[in-house]
């Protein structure tokens, strides 16, 4: 089973000129995602991992899977205003502006292993901000893992320094 054969490409989406990968159709199919699954599990560190961050709102989908394998604990990070308790901020630039992510300023204690996860490595502005929120909490982060990755955008190059895994590259 090729996960690549489940992502949907829908040209011009969300603006002319992006050829936006839609990963829905994985999601419809059990044995695709127990794959994926299988796949983020096999390629992890050797090592406990405590929690495992996602990015609002498409990484929840796996993050929460892979905390339930790793008997994980499982963080939000979410846009501004969306989480109900006592923040961290950290913003981070787009293409046309800018933005910002948060997370409770209790999700992690210091010196625990975070896994983050995200379903598409882009730009890697959100996964770098992610990376800066964990960290700010005093969490390590072991790996940052991606559903799948735009190369040609180089977002691994915002993640320098991490272990960064991708299961389905587009070039």
């Amino acid at each position: 089973m090729e996960l690549k054969s489940y992502v949907r490409e829908i040209a011009d989406f969300p603006k002319k000129g992006v050829s936006y990968k839609d990963i829905t159709p994985l999601l419809l199919d059990p044995e695709a995602m127990r794959l994926a699954v299988k796949l983020f599990m096999k390629n992890l560190p050797h090592g406990k991992i405590d929690k495992v961050v996602g990015i609002e709102s498409r990484g929840f989908f796996f993050a929460t899977m892979l905390a339930e394998k790793l008997n994980a604990g499982f963080i939000p990070v979410r846009k501004p205003g969306k989480l109900p308790h006592r923040t961290h901020k950290e913003n981070y630039d787009l293409e046309y502006g800018s933005d910002s992510l948060e997370i409770h300023e209790d999700a992690i204690k210091k010196g625990e292993k975070v896994l983050l996860h995200d379903d598409v490595l882009a730009t890697g502005g959100t996964a770098a901000a992610t990376c800066k929120l964990i960290e700010k909490c005093g969490g390590e982060i072991v790996q940052c893992n991606f559903l799948v990755e735009l190369e040609f955008l180089k977002g691994v190059d915002k993640l320098k320094g991490y272990d960064v895994c991708s299961l389905i590259k587009y070039s």
